[in-house]
Formats: C-alpha cells, sequence, structure tokens
C-alpha cells in the first residue's frame, strides 16, 4: 500500500514541478542600478526595521534560493553581494530570463499603479515572459485624472466621473482586469448606498488635502468602487481587490472579507467578479466560506507566498481550500521590482501545493486525477479562465511586432514566437497522406494544433498555436523559431557554442499538411510536422527533413531508386520509486521475451497504442515483449524513408503518452541500466525502382541473395559504416549499448539473419532472396532523418563506386581475425574522428549542418563522460 502511496506521490510532484504558471496579479520590475532596496525582496519593513531583514527564516531561505539558482558555484557564505554582483554581470535582461524560466512562468498579469523609480514598462517585460497582460488600479487612475486638473477649473463630481468613466472605457479593452485598493483606504464595508452629496464632499476632502493626492475618504472610494465595478460589470472584466497584507497604514479589522456581505448581497452586482488577493490574509477562513457562497467571489494566494513561515503558507492554502472550490483558487507571486521575487513565489508555491494536495490525497479526499487536475486549475487554468486570456492572446497576434524577442526563446523554448506579416509566403512540402482527411481542413472542435520538429540531440520538441491562428497564417506562412534550435544538445537548452548557431535572429518552421493528424489522446488537438526555412522561405541547411529530402533526390536522379524503412521501436516501461530522498526507476516486469504472462498483463496498455497507432494511420507488423525486464517492441511496416521517420515520431508520442497513462515512465534511451538489455530503433533498408524492391536479386543464382545493386548499397553503408555511427549512434550512451554482451564483435563485418550483427541481412519467410538489410545500430538518440540521411549518403557512395560485399562472417563467430577487418569505433569520439576524414557527408548532407552535429556531440562528451550516472538525467530526455 505504501509502495503505492508513493508512486502517486510521485506523479502528483510530477505534475506540481511540470505545471508552467499563469502569475495572476504582480508589478513592474525595476532596472539593476535603481535605488530600490535589494533587501525589499525579502521584506516589507522600511526604514531602520529593513536593516533588520538577513536575520529573518525568509532571507536566509531565499538567499540559499537564490545561490542554487544562479550557480552551484556561487559560495553562499559570501552572503547577498554574491547575487547582487551575479545580476550586474548578467544584466537585467539575462537575469529576468534566467527567473522566469527557472520559474516555469508562462503569463503574467501587471499592475503597473505603484510607481518605482526607474520602472521599466509592461512592453519591456514581453522580451522575458511568452505573455503579459495589464491591471488597472482604479484608485491610481483617478488620483492622476485629479493631479492633472481640469483646464484650471474647479473640480466637481460630476466633471470627474466624465473624465474617469471615459478613462475606464477607453482603457477596458486592453487590460485583464481592474484592481481597487479600497479594503487599505477605506475598509470592505463598502456603503452601496452612498449617495451623490457624500461623494461631493469626499471628493472636496480629497482636493483640500492637497499634493500629493492619496484618496482616502470613505464616501468618495465606495462611490468611485462601485462605478468602477459597472464598468468592469459591462466589460466583463474582474475586480480585483488589494486585501491590505502587508500595508501598516490602516486597520486590518476593516479589511474582514465578511463586510463585502451588504455588497454581495447588491443585485445590481450579481454579474459581478471580486478576486480577493493575497489569500485574504489573516482572513483566509472568512473568505473561504465567501467563494463557497457567492459565485461572484474567487480567491488568489499571491503574497501570502513567500512572505510567511512555509507552516504559515501551508496553513493559509489549507484554509481557502477547506470550503472554496479549486475552480475558483488561483496563484500570483505579487512579485514586485525584481525577478528574483517571481522565481522565489513560483517556486515556494509549488512546494505549497504539493504539501496541501498531498496531504488530502493521503486522507482520501482527492485522487491522483483530480489531484493533477486541481494543480492545473490553481496555478493555470483557472486564471486562463477568469480573465479570459485567449483573447490576449488573440490580440497579441494582430500586433505588427513580434510578441516576444529572441533571448527569452535562445535559451529555453519556452514561449511562443508570434511573427509579424514579414513572414516568408512558405508554400507546405506535401507528400503522402497520414490520415485520410482534407490537407487544409479545420475541424471547428479543434483547440490547438501541435507544430513538431526533432532537434540536432534527438528530441522531440514542439510549439502548439490556437486553431484560429494556425489555419489563418500559420499553416501557409509558418512560425518563428531561434536559430539555435537545432544548436541545442541533450546536456542544456542553450546552443553549443561551436555549431555556429546563435540566439540571433529567426527560422521559420512551416508545417508538412500531409503529415497533420488528430491526436488520438487530446481530441480537441492536431499535430503536424514541420520542416525549416529560412526567412526568405528557402530550405534551411541545418533542417534534418531538408537534409533526408535532398539525400533522396540524389538517389532518385542518378540511379532512379528509393530508399524504403521499416522500425523495431523497443523500449522500456519503468516504474518510478523514492530511495533515499531520491527518485530512482525500477523495471516493471521480471519476464524474458515473447513471455505470454508479461503480454497478458501489458495487453490493456498494448492494445490502447495499437489503437492510437492506427487512427494515426500507422500500420503495425507485430507487438512482443523484448528481452529486458519491462521491455517491449512495436515493428512498423515498410515505406518511403520520409513516411517511415515521420511514423516513427509519431510512434513514439503514442507510446510516451500511453505509457504515462497507465503509470510507467517510458523510456527509448540506448542503455538505461548497465545491468539491463540495451534499446534501440533497429532499422531495415531495402531498395525499390518504381514500386518493385530491386535489392533482392532477380532468381537464385546471386551469391548472397542480393541484386548488384543491392550489394553496391550496402556495401557503401559497410563501408562508411565508422562516420554513420556518428548519426545512427550519436550519444556515448549508444556505445554501451552497442558492445554490451549480447552484441556481435567490433569489427566491419556483415552477417545473414543475426539481428545482434551490426549489419545482418533478411531473407522472407521460404524465400532464397534476400529483401532487405538491417542497422540494429540506430537509436533513439538520433534523429530519423539524419540518421537515415547518412545511410543513404553511405549507399550513394558505394552505388557510384559499384562496390561488391565482402564474405559475410559466420553468425556464430562472435571474434574473428583483426588482421582482416576494421575495427568499428569504440566510442562516439572514435566515431567523430571517423567523420572528420570523411568529406562523403559535408558534401552531400552539407556542411553547416555536419559541422553543428560535430559539435553537439563533442558537448555531450565533455558533459556526460564527467557525470557517473548519465542515464539519471537524459532518462526524461528519450
Amino acid at each position: 500500500m505504501k509502495m503505492k502511496t508513493d508512486k502517486l506521490l510521485i506523479e502528483l510532484k510530477k505534475a506540481v514541478d511540470a505545471v508552467e504558471i499563469v502569475d495572476a496579479h504582480a508589478h513592474n520590475i525595476v532596472p539593476i542600478d535603481t535605488d530600490y532596496p535589494f533587501l525589499k525582496l525579502f521584506s516589507d519593513a522600511t526604514g531602520d526595521a529593513l536593516y533588520n531583514t538577513p536575520h529573518t527564516l525568509n532571507f536566509k531561505r531565499g538567499l540559499r534560493e537564490l545561490t542554487e539558482l544562479y550557480g552551484p558555484s556561487l559560495s553562499l557564505s559570501l552572503g547577498l553581494h554574491t547575487i547582487q554582483e551575479t545580476r550586474r554581470s548578467l544584466g537585467l535582461e539575462q537575469s529576468a530570463i534566467t527567473c522566469f524560466r527557472a520559474a516555469k512562468i508562462c503569463t503574467v498579469l501587471i499592475d503597473d499603479g505603484i510607481e518605482l523609480d526607474k520602472m521599466v514598462d509592461i512592453e519591456w517585460h514581453k522580451k522575458v515572459v511568452p505573455m503579459v497582460g495589464r491591471i488597472l488600479r482604479v484608485e491610481h487612475l483617478a488620483e492622476k485624472i485629479l493631479d492633472k486638473g481640469s483646464d484650471g477649473a474647479t473640480w466637481t463630481l460630476d466633471s470627474f466621473m466624465e473624465i474617469f468613466t471615459k478613462e475606464l472605457k477607453l482603457v477596458a479593452n486592453k487590460v485583464v482586469a481592474f484592481k481597487s485598493m479600497v479594503a487599505c483606504r477605506s475598509g470592505l464595508a463598502i456603503n452601496t448606498e452612498v449617495t451623490k452629496k457624500e461623494a461631493e464632499e469626499g471628493l472636496n476632502d480629497v482636493l483640500r488635502a492637497g499634493n500629493p493626492l492619496r484618496i482616502s475618504n470613505k464616501s468618495f472610494i465606495d462611490y468611485i468602487f462601485m462605478h468602477a465595478l459597472e464598468v468592469a460589470q459591462s466589460y466583463d472584466l474582474p475586480m480585483q481587490i488589494h486585501m491590505g497584507f502587508g500595508d501598516k497604514d490602516f486597520d486590518m479589522m476593516l479589511a474582514n472579507p465578511l463586510y463585502l456581505h451588504n455588497l454581495l448581497e447588491d443585485k445590481r452586482f450579481n454579474d459581478s467578479r471580486l478576486v480577493l488577493l493575497h489569500a485574504s490574509y489573516p482572513f483566509s477562513k472568512e473568505a473561504s466560506h465567501l467563494a463557497s457562497a457567492y459565485p461572484q467571489v474567487y480567491l488568489d494566494f499571491g503574497f501570502a507566498i513567500p512572505k510567511l513561515s512555509f507552516h504559515g503558507m501551508i496553513s493559509s492554502v489549507k484554509e481557502l481550500l477547506k470550503l472554496a472550490p479549486m475552480n475558483k483558487v488561483m496563484f500570483s507571486t505579487d512579485a514586485i521590482a525584481f525577478a528574483e521575487a517571481f522565481y522565489l513565489g513560483a517556486k515556494r508555491a509549488r512546494e505549497v501545493v504539493f504539501s496541501v494536495l498531498r496531504d488530502v490525497m493521503v486522507e482520501g479526499d482527492l485522487s491522483i486525477t483530480k489531484a493533477v487536475l486541481a494543480v492545473k486549475d490553481i496555478f493555470s487554468e483557472n486564471a486562463k479562465k477568469l480573465y479570459k486570456l485567449h483573447k490576449l492572446d488573440d490580440s497579441s497576434k494582430d500586433s505588427d511586432e513580434p510578441h516576444i524577442s529572441s533571448p527569452f526563446i535562445k535559451e529555453k523554448l519556452h514561449g511562443s514566437v508570434k511573427n509579424s506579416s514579414t513572414e516568408s509566403d512558405v508554400e507546405p512540402h506535401v507528400s503522402s497522406s497520414f490520415q485520410n482527411e482534407e490537407l487544409n481542413g479545420s475541424s471547428k472542435d479543434v483547440t490547438l494544433v501541435r507544430l513538431i520538429w526533432i532537434d540536432a540531440s534527438g528530441q522531440h520538441r514542439c510549439r502548439g498555436v490556437p486553431r484560429q491562428r494556425f489555419y489563418n497564417f500559420v499553416k501557409k506562412h509558418g512560425i518563428g523559431l531561434p536559430r539555435a534550435c537545432m544548436g541545442i544538445s541533450s546536456v542544456s537548452d542553450s546552443p553549443v557554442e561551436d555549431t555556429k548557431l546563435t540566439c540571433s535572429g529567426l527560422i521559420t518552421i512551416v508545417p508538412d499538411l500531409s503529415t497533420k493528424c488528430r491526436i488520438p489522446w487530446a481530441k480537441q488537438q492536431e499535430m503536424v510536422l514541420a520542416d525549416m526555412c529560412s526567412k526568405s522561405g528557402e530550405a534551411w541547411d541545418y533542417c534534418p527533413r531538408e537534409a533526408l529530402r535532398k539525400v533522396s533526390q540524389i538517389l532518385k536522379d542518378e540511379f532512379g531508386l528509393v530508399m524504403t524503412a521499416g522500425f523495431e521501436v523497443e523500449f522500456y516501461l519503468l516504474e518510478s520509486v523514492i530511495k533515499n530522498d531520491k527518485e530512482e526507476f525500477e523495471s516493471s516486469d521480471k519476464w524474458r521475451k515473447c513471455h505470454t504472462t508479461a503480454f497478458d498483463i501489458a495487453s490493456p496498455m498494448l492494445e490502447e497504442m495499437l489503437t492510437y497507432l492506427q487512427s494515426l494511420n500507422i500500420s503495425v507488423d507485430y507487438l512482443h515483449k523484448e528481452a529486458g525486464k519491462g521491455q517491449f517492441e512495436i515493428g512498423l511496416e515498410y515505406t518511403d524513408c520520409f513516411g517511415a521517420a515521420d511514423r516513427l515520431i509519431y510512434t513514439r508520442e503514442v507510446i510516451r503518452t500511453v505509457g504515462r497513462k497507465f503509470g510507467y515512465h517510458p523510456t527509448f534511451l540506448p542503455k538505461y541500466s548497465l545491468d539491463e538489455y540495451g534499446c534501440g530503433s533497429s532499422v531495415h533498408i531495402s531498395l525499390s525502382k518504381n514500386g518493385i524492391n530491386v535489392f533482392k536479386a532477380s532468381d537464385g543464382s546471386s551469391q548472397y541473395g542480393i541484386s548488384k545493386i543491392g550489394e553496391a548499397f550496402m556495401s557503401g553503408v559497410l563501408d562508411h559504416l565508422p562516420s554513420v555511427l556518428a548519426f545512427t549512434a550519436p550519444h556515448p550512451t549508444s556505445y554501451e549499448r552497442l558492445y554490451s554482451k549480447e552484441w556481435n564483435g567490433r569489427f566491419i563485418t556483415w552477417q545473414k539473419e543475426n539481428t545482434y550483427a551490426k549489419i545482418s541481412t533478411c531473407t522472407l519467410p521460404g524465400a532464397v532472396v534476400v529483401s532487405q538489410f538491417v542497422c540494429p545500430a540506430f537509436d533513439a538518440c538520433t534523429n530519423p532523418y539524419l540518421g537515415l540521411a547518412s545511410i543513404m549518403t553511405a549507399g550513394i557512395d558505394g552505388l557510384r563506386k559499384k562496390l561488391s560485399l565482402p564474405a559475410p562472417v559466420d553468425r556464430q563467430t562472435r571474434d574473428v581475425n583483426q588482421e582482416d577487418y576494421q575495427r568499428l569505433p569504440d566510442c562516439l569520439t572514435d566515431s567523430l574522428n571517423a567523420l572528420e576524414e570523411d568529406t562523403l557527408f559535408n558534401n552531400m548532407m552539407g556542411e553547416n549542418l555536419v559541422v553543428c552535429l560535430k559539435a553537439i556531440r563533442k558537448a555531450e562528451i565533455d558533459h556526460y563522460c564527467e557525470d557517473e550516472e548519465p542515464y539519471k538525467d537524459i532518462i526524461y530526455k528519450f
């Protein structure tokens, strides 16, 4: 029972850590050289009291967390000075990018009503976070209007309200919410019957107080609050209410949300939506009651996090959730001045929400499914719905300026670049159809389309685009990505320096509509594979699909041939367990190859995988239990090499999704454990001409059952195999698989009917001729387009030179005469050295692309050779 509970808690923790946050209330950032004290990051104290901040638990905890954020090389003992110097060296923009990326904040809603020294404007924030919205502070607007005067005339309530109402309506379509400071100015016992005369007297009282103007008269505040609430209601905007926590210049007891009773009972405001900020602390219990009793009331637990103690934060959120519906609770950082405040707020919020939901799950009040849903609702979905953020997204698309600048995306493919109308007019490449539906068709129930590409390290990446945006623009013109997207290794999301791909400039990914299909596990979404083009619309040198397309065209033009391929997709289904406070992965079963019991147990999952694949028009030849514990294999049908690569990508997406659904961690890693069998994507290769297999001999007279064309092609692959391995076994862990005990030999040889050989031929049952050959040295760290392009490149060279095959090695032979055969690379470094000397691939696939790949592989060698357990990290990536 405990093991089951631990597994569920791990799943909950993953959901909490993975969710992207909509920060529903925050403030502007200030430049690094501002006079605003950095100690304010940890405390709201002022004057001399601020200098006691370093003695607080909040400061000590925050300092430790910021030291971890900015790098393990920083010394905690050097204190705050180290953090400040690091910020200065990075600069404001890059330090902010670091914080928002680590916080996984995708949207920030900013109240710019606090005017700090030199604060950056809202537009600047779009450089560091994908989506930014504005919140209008009602009292701040009123004070600005009064400050400007009325052309020298004396203010009257009517003249003020005319301008105030006009300004509210002018900005209503440009903000996501209004916000009021009524709680900390005059309290929440709002007089809903305040008269015009009382408001006029209140205005005069405010004006007599002189400059700087601060509206604090209760009658006047109540009057403009209700008027602003009426405007907000008419424009379907929420009204946030600052609940006063952290302020010391008012009576805290007046901020008790129960005082809102008269307002909430007033039928004029039945359709309003009030958001009580700061968890209504210290009145969280009362706020929870209001949210449960009144449909107008929503809760936001920003600011209570991270300024309270950890237990105080947990207690506050628990109070909110005792009565409040979870679809009415949101999170915000309420961060101000420093990007680090956003990071600390988000980090601690995740810890608190996990702790609260963990206890609820253990008590049996929530299932894991509902707990994960609650995580998404609290951190993201509730705010998206309440503030109608889809409108904010749509409005950004109408802008002539990109919504996000490339520096944010260069570090993490996390945002969404919105390209302007100047994007290139690129017609999508169309090959074979993936599903039986119109290529340009747009189902009205589709909400999102995922554009998928595979980077140079073999990782699957995607960007989602709303349906209307996709079919109106992206379908034809594509969408922008930073050039660095193909310079990323499996180590980090920063481009490798020697790839020649910097973070400057964009390329365009253009959907191949022939691959567009409905996602079977996300019925309201579609996915499509993408080509990479330069901004001028030409094929980009670094595009993997273009590399395969280019080499395929050479094979077609010179020899009239098409290379066909079919993949064996091996994968492990692992169980996540916690040992010594660390996550580890264990086998999900103890059975070996083709065991019927293992197949019986896994049948529901395998059937769902098969159903999804069939819905994608992907034909499966077989499914079976593989030799490793918890390892399975799916065999895919033969097709043209382009279609084979496309199907391999979608098949892995299906396996990952279904495996996770059944509670497993699926991995395709070449060698997840040194004690277990390796995991590959063995590829079967053949040649066809006018739809006829020409790899096999036309009769039984051939020595090996292979045609002359087939021999030449396969001999070319053997000849260049050391270089090919740099593409098909491209990761240091690939060689742990290739030279494990179950594999034959370290020499360039081929064998008949032996899938453990580096190259092997296959004969169809009952036939004497060979229909194909197999390259088992192909794994999931390979970009399939580049892996197939490298095999084809080598084969073309064999055809050009009309090479003949050497004699095969006996399938039982593991040791050969070393003097007779060339030795295969022992490691990735040796493969790269072979590729360095082999100019064929530069000439055929493109020098820029090959240089980029070599740089990425060298970076991975440097990283993983220093890491004693490399699969501990990359098991999440492959």
